[in-house]
């Protein structure tokens, strides 16, 4: 069955699975007059009067997220300094109001609903796993607001309220299985998180599978922040696949990969191909606990370009030079440039104006130059298979020839035509 939808259709039944009862609470208005402290339902209260304009930042700075959405934070607060240096957007000066959404979907969602009806912010930029994305999603729409989505993402969603600056399934796990294929990897073992990301990302995995001669010879999930690994390591190692696709978020692919280790196993005997530990999780696991692994995003550190040299030396004058950079952050500094960039076209901070003039808006990013999908509202993004070293840094081994353009719900691969969005 192919996947049915209308522009920006997303699934209802994905949104019911995150297990929230947000309901609409009206039709989409004009603005309210600025001075409202905040928004009836489907209104909006940003304040475009002065001579500055709120944003909001909303990130895990607590839970088990926090050691991975922390530096996003911080890399959102970077690019608006940048900005503000630079003479503002529109001619005013961002204000950022930071939210935690303490790893928990629903409080994402309501520190979300804050932001937009109390706060009166413009957009927000913020989220990492895909529950706390779904469990947002209809803030944003009844709302009619903005948020900027920064990670990797399992695909099969689009929203003309979200923007996401992180990689969809063709931009990162095609690519990366792709890569394996080529390798001579014949046989899989799926790790990963027990929630939507995973999930996701393993139906289409399996789906990939079977149209190449893979074999899936295990799959198993753990809840976020689990710390004991030893039976699944112990399935791992027994099953003896060529290699293992891990999905693991957050903290968990600490205890993952020190049990790995404990176990004997090994890049050289049987590589991890990971699509959510960017250098930040490295410095948690510890380089010699995941020495010779691969990751699969866009942007590493180690990007050989004058825009990513500007964006490192920038981060580490900010926040020490111990501090990596990582792919995350990446999406989530070029998110603010992408959102300043498009106000500009629009020569207006309007919702449905910004929406309008998206489509084409580029920005040199760190990772190479981007641009927005009007119709899907993803971006161009090159694919990059790293292989993480002693340094605690990863180095590219492959990557794409140009951006790839975002497929999300992969209606160029033949092999995908049974998957939906539901």
């Amino acid at each position: 069955m192919t996947v049915a939808r209308s522009k920006f259709a997303t699934s209802a039944a994905a949104l019911v699975a995150v297990g929230l009862t947000l309901t609409a609470c009206g039709s989409r208005a004009a603005d309210t007059s600025a001075g409202d402290a905040s928004a009836s339902a489907g209104a909006s209260c940003v304040d475009t009067a002065g001579d500055s304009i709120k944003v909001g930042s909303l990130n895990s700075l607590s839970g088990t997220m926090a050691i991975s959405e922390v530096t996003v934070r911080d890399s959102i607060a970077l690019a608006v300094e940048q900005i503000n240096a630079d003479g503002g957007v529109l001619g005013k000066q961002i204000r950022i109001v930071a939210e935690d959404g303490a790893s928990e979907p629903t409080v994402f969602a309501e520190k979300a609903e804050k932001l937009i009806s109390s706060d009166c912010v413009a957009a927000v930029f913020g989220g990492w796993t895909s529950s706390s994305r779904k469990a947002m999603l209809p803030v944003f729409e009844d709302r009619n607001s903005l948020l900027y989505y920064p990670v990797q993402y399992e695909g099969l969603e689009s929203s003309s309220n979200i923007f996401y600056t992180g990689a969809t399934t063709n931009q990162q796990i095609v690519p990366a299985l792709d890569y394996l294929k080529e390798q001579g990897v014949q046989s899989l073992y799926l790790v990963g998180s027990d929630y939507v990301f995973p999930q996701t990302a393993n139906r289409i995995i399996r789906a990939y599978a079977e149209a190449n001669d893979i074999e899936i010879k295990g799959e198993d999930y753990t809840p976020l922040g689990s710390t004991d690994f030893s039976t699944i390591v112990n399935k791992v190692r027994t099953a003896d696949a060529d290699a293992v696709f891990n999905t693991l978020n957050g903290d968990s692919n600490v205890a993952f990969f020190r049990e790995y280790t404990n176990a004997g196993l090994n890049a050289a005997e049987m590589p991890v191909v990971s699509v959510s530990i960017a250098e930040e999780e490295v410095v948690g696991i510890g380089a010699q606990n995941i020495e010779g692994q691969l990751t699969a995003w866009n942007y590493y550190q180690t990007v050989d370009s004058p825009e990513n040299t500007a964006f490192v030396e920038a981060y580490k004058a900010k926040y020490g030079d111990a501090k990596p950079t990582s792919d995350p952050m990446e999406a989530a500094y070029t998110s603010v440039y992408l959102w300043k960039n498009t106000v500009e076209k629009a020569g207006s901070f309007d919702v449905a104006a910004i929406q309008e003039a998206a489509d084409g808006v580029t920005f040199d990013a760190p990772e190479g130059t981007v641009t927005i999908d009007g119709d899907n509202h993803h971006i161009t993004k090159t694919a990059r298979i790293g292989e993480i070293r002693g340094d605690g840094l990863i180095y590219t081994v492959w990557e794409s020839d140009g951006p790839v353009d975002p497929d999300p719900y992969l209606e160029t691969y033949d092999w995908a035509s049974s998957l939906s969005g539901n």
